[in-house]
């Protein structure tokens, strides 16, 4: 929590600096940088007191040359002077979602354990854009569920329906109405 407190900091600071390009760019950067930095031998390296700061920060500069950005290069060495680079998972991600809010543009997934097909998919992506004035791109993942659940994170949306459910439903209704 207080991780997410201080990335949202770093990512308010690089959202003055950068336009949105740059700050695609970097998230490409940083999410890289990140799925680099939780391969065990990257990180101890890193986290070694045998390290110095400099060294961390020409380590992690050459590893994102690349792209060829004298602003991710400061503030890389930013993080590793103010012993910040363990944030560098939850900067990329903090970045992803405000740049996800700021572009209207959300990632989901449908949750079933029957298939769900592309055509499907898309209606239920198209029908969740047009309800939420936003591009939702969805996903499926088969699971245990007894139904449908789809889950837009970036939204805060969950919606599920379960085949126990509603047949209790129509079971009362049924009842109820004879």
């Amino acid at each position: 929590m207080m991780n997410e407190l201080v990335a949202k900091k770093y990512v308010k600071a690089l959202a003055k600096e950068f336009d949105m390009t740059s700050l695609e760019s970097a998230a490409e950067v940083l999410s890289a940088l990140a799925k680099a930095l939780n391969d065990g031998k990257i990180a101890a390296v890193m986290n070694s007191p045998e390290v110095s700061k400099e060294k961390r920060a020409e380590i992690l500069t050459a590893a994102i040359a690349g792209a060829n950005s004298k602003q991710m290069e400061n503030f890389i060495k930013l993080l590793v002077e103010h012993n910040r680079v363990d944030l560098i998972a939850d900067i990329a991600a903090t970045l992803q979602s405000y740049i996800a809010d700021k572009k209207r543009e959300y990632r989901g997934v449908v949750y079933s354990d029957t298939e769900i097909e592309e055509s499907v998919l898309g209606e239920l992506s198209a029908g969740l854009g047009k309800k939420f004035d936003s591009t939702i791109a969805l996903s499926f993942v088969k699971s245990d569920f007894d139904g449908i659940k789809v889950d837009v994170d970036g939204l805060g949306v969950e919606i599920s329906f379960s085949r126990s459910r509603i047949g209790n439903r129509i079971v009362d209704h049924i009842l109820k109405a004879i």
